[in-house]
């Protein structure tokens, strides 16, 4: 794998190539209080890059990326099914800043707890990438309800960032 700060440049050179090109629409695709997706024509590997570095870019660790989309093509075979991705990986993560307020405001909010973003490409929508992440639900008092919407922010501004990369 490429160290990060080549990783940066890369994808700031091919940022810059696209520059002249016009903007893709950037309102989600499916919203919900459960959900929200956005989707874009494009390169799998790109908006996963792009999606990996407006996570670390603020300083937030990656803690787990789940391979979902090898998952169920490995096991595809034995239970039977079609293929569902091309592609698909989850990345797990917490902002310890936003997660703290979360969590004192409410302990039991550690449920929250880590944020995920997925990006895939479904098998019967080839070159159309998908982001998408679990909404945090917005309950208890004010202030609760307060903390997680700076999570949903978060989720949301980071989605946009590596959607607006290319």
């Amino acid at each position: 794998m490429m160290p990060t700060s080549i990783r940066a440049l890369c994808l700031v050179l091919l940022g810059c190539l696209t520059l002249g090109l016009p903007a893709q629409a950037m309102e989600p695709r499916i919203v919900n209080e459960h959900l929200k997706v956005y989707s874009i024509e494009g390169d799998y590997a790109l908006y996963r890059e792009a999606l990996e570095m407006a996570i670390i870019d603020r300083g937030i660790v990656i803690n787990n990326v789940a391979h979902i989309g090898a998952m169920l093509s490995r096991t595809g075979a034995d239970i039977g099914g079609e293929a569902i991705f091309i592609q698909a990986e989850a990345l797990e993560f917490c902002s310890a800043v936003l997660s703290r307020r979360m969590m004192e405001t409410e302990p039991h909010h550690i449920v929250f707890c880590p944020y995920v973003v997925s990006v895939y490409e479904l098998a019967d929508a080839p070159g159309t990438i998908h982001l998408a992440y679990r909404r945090p639900t917005l309950l208890g008092d004010a202030q609760s309800r307060e903390a997680l919407e700076a999570v949903d922010t978060l989720l949301d501004e980071i989605v946009r960032e590596a959607l607006a990369f290319f």
